[in-house]
């Protein structure tokens, strides 16, 4: 495979995006993603996935999403788009590549793989997205508890929990979306742990995709966009406190705190198939201590707590992560380290595809005018 000034950890949507943005101004890029096959994350995730976003504001960038896929796209049809998109730009892509470490050499960086591989490059572009690490909270108990207890990632469908009593810890979109999915296929008893009630948006408020009016509310000052969201919310989904959803700021565009999107998860909670129950204090060898002190016994627990970056442990670069371990420049901005950027790590109300396709733009960009620099 020929030298590129340019290499991708992580091929998925943001590191695909990017290498095309690149292509498409003559700079060829080797992406590497630890996958054996592309779009191996994306296939994994459970069966019921839909994207949130729709079809018109999910494509990457020079290549949007045919008209032949759905207005929004399940899980497979993603898988099948992003492998169309590489096939469709020519990309340099090695599967089953596992990188270790990324650290500057001299003059350029140095990717170092798992298997012993080592790349050179003047640039690198770390694309490995925000949910790189699963995260389950260390609860005390944990090694008491009997019972199934797993992350959300391990989580495909209902049909291991057939008859049991589960808890899923963490309202977000997985979360919403598997408990709904238990109560739909077989679980004897489905509940929720909320710690902080996230905002809670309908996913086609009046016919209107509500991607589409958050493109329109973030050009708005926050506090009026958050008056207008929070009244269409109140408008269309009710009063859930009614239904044991604790009440909770809704001030997604302050915040910055992405919302749930109701794809099902409302209708559940109102119809008594999924309850509500307080944090998870510790665990029992039968169950659960939520926060008010209360106990219940459960067969499984389902952990939707989230992720992490995991960069600390792979990026070995000095003063570019902030202390949450996410990068301090801008997703496609140059990093504080000459040649190096970030792609993909984002906190947007807008859709993490929709964003990925500008910033990738935004990276070809500066990659293209940094590259001039070098070789000048």
């Amino acid at each position: 495979m020929p030298d590129s000034p340019v290499i991708i950890i992580g091929g998925g949507a943001s590191g695909l995006s990017a290498a095309a943005a690149l292509a498409r101004r003559g700079i060829g890029a080797l992406v590497l993603e630890q996958d054996r096959e592309l779009g191996g994350t994306w296939a994994r995730r459970y069966d019921r996935l839909r994207l949130h976003t729709i079809r018109r504001f999910s494509g990457l960038a020079h290549f949007p999403i045919p008209q032949r896929y759905p207005t929004y796209l399940a899980r497979d049809d993603f898988v099948a788009y992003l492998n169309e998109y590489a096939r469709h730009f020519r990309l340099q892509v090695l599967t089953g590549v596992a990188v270790k470490a990324v650290r500057r050499g001299e003059g350029e960086w140095v990717v170092q793989a798992a298997a012993g591989d080592a790349w050179c490059a003047p640039v690198a572009v770390i694309a490995t997205g925000q949910y790189r690490q699963a995260v389950v909270p260390p609860w005390p108990g944990r090694e008491l508890y009997a019972g199934r207890l797993s992350h959300s990632i391990g989580y495909s469908n209902a049909a291991p929990y057939a008859g049991q009593r589960v808890l899923v810890v963490g309202a977000g979109n997985s979360g919403a979306e598997i408990a709904t999915d238990l109560s739909e296929n077989g679980a004897a008893f489905v509940a929720v742990s909320v710690r902080t009630r996230p905002p809670i948006v309908p996913r086609d408020p009046f016919g209107m995709p509500v991607q589409r009016t958050s493109i329109v509310l973030s050009m708005l000052r926050p506090a009026i966009a958050n008056r207008i969201a929070r009244t269409t919310a109140r408008l269309v989904l009710g009063d859930l406190t009614r239904y044991g959803m604790p009440k909770g700021e809704f001030a997604p565009y302050t915040t910055r705190r992405v919302p749930l999107i109701d794809v099902g998860f409302v209708d559940a909670l109102k119809q008594g198939r999924v309850s509500v129950r307080p944090a998870v204090e510790r665990l029992t060898a039968t169950g659960v201590v939520f926060a008010d002190g209360t106990t219940e016994a459960f067969d499984a627990i389902v952990s939707a707590t989230g992720f992490s970056t995991g960069l600390e442990s792979l990026v070995d670069v000095p003063d570019v992560l902030d202390a949450s371990r996410e990068p301090r420049s801008a997703s496609g901005e140059p990093s504080a380290v000459p040649g190096l950027y970030f792609i993909g790590f984002v906190h947007t109300l807008r859709g993490h595809l929709f964003e990925a396709n500008r910033a990738s733009r935004r990276l070809a960009r500066h990659v293209d005018a940094y590259l001039a620099g070098v070789c000048a």
